[in-house]
């Protein structure tokens, strides 16, 4: 629903801009009354019109669209930086991007100089820009400041409270386009399409050139260069680098677990493959 403006002592743009701005807590100079709650994400407003033009961002409704490539945005102020993209206003040099705002076409320029001028002073990492930066300082004092209301469980960044929220709602908003999957976080859905979709093997083997699908697979692999045995035998002291491998050694040397017996002959085999090959050659006697 459209949010009508009303005078209320500030400006619509300073209204806009609060509905886009980030939490109370990362601005603590800040001691503006903020009466107007999202019962979503938990961020506090000088206005209740600042509130409802905030949760446009969660209901997803999107308003104002673009005439020249027809994609939407919730705040008229997002289009009107997405207007920059076709006019070319902010230009990249160095390969001729265009950018929405100065302020990005300065953090898309230091992609080519490789400027990272806020460093960690605990760590000494570096980021390019300034909210990277605080972000990451959370980890170092623990600070996580975004809290679930559903389940008190806190977050450092209001992005990963977002994601938990869906464990409450059931919420999979990223829906597979080749499937009927659909995933909570979007990673997970890009994940999926390129295991499951376009067979992609993402994890690559260390010691040599082999590539598998997940990480269990390399973990599994790696066992053939480093000669790891982590399957003990519990009645004697032989290893083994497969399960598969202790199954059978149980079955032959302990007599434990499932024998697979031949209907015609009752010949015993470990394993239910062996089984079968060894039925073929009955049926060839028999024709």
């Amino acid at each position: 629903m459209l949010c009508i403006l009303s005078y209320t002592g500030e400006t619509c743009f300073e209204a806009e801009n609060e509905a886009n701005s980030t939490d109370i807590t990362e601005r603590p100079h800040d001691d503006k009354p903020r009466p107007y709650l999202c019962t979503v994400c938990d961020k506090r407003f000088t206005t209740k019109c600042s509130l409802n033009m905030h949760k446009l961002l969660h209901t997803g409704e999107k308003l104002y669209s673009c005439t020249e490539c027809g994609k939407c945005f919730a705040h008229r102020n997002y289009l009107n930086r997405h207007m920059n993209v076709h006019g070319g206003k902010y230009k990249c040099t160095e390969c001729g991007k265009c950018v929405v705002s100065n302020q990005m076409l300065t953090f898309h320029m230091r992609s080519h100089s490789g400027e990272k001028p806020f460093e960690c002073t605990v760590c000494g990492k570096q980021f390019t820009k300034l909210p990277n930066l605080v972000r990451h300082s959370r980890i170092h004092g623990g600070l996580k400041p975004y809290k679930c209301h559903l389940c008190d469980k806190v977050f450092s960044e209001p992005g990963s409270l977002n994601n938990h929220m869906r464990v409450h709602t059931g919420d999979k908003p990223y829906k597979c386009s080749l499937c009927d999957r659909s995933f909570r976080q979007e990673r997970k859905l890009l994940r999926h399409k390129l295991t499951v979709h376009i067979k992609t093997r993402l994890f690559e083997c260390r010691h040599c050139e082999a590539r598998f699908k997940t990480k269990d697979e390399v973990k599994q692999h790696d066992r053939i260069h480093t000669g790891a045995k982590p399957h003990s035998c519990r009645h004697c002291s032989e290893r083994f680098t497969w399960y598969k491998q202790l199954q059978a050694h149980l079955l032959r040397s302990h007599n434990e677990g499932t024998w697979f017996t031949c209907h015609v002959c009752e010949k015993k085999f470990t394993r239910n493959t062996h089984l079968k090959q060894h039925i073929r050659c009955h049926k060839a006697v028999k024709s």
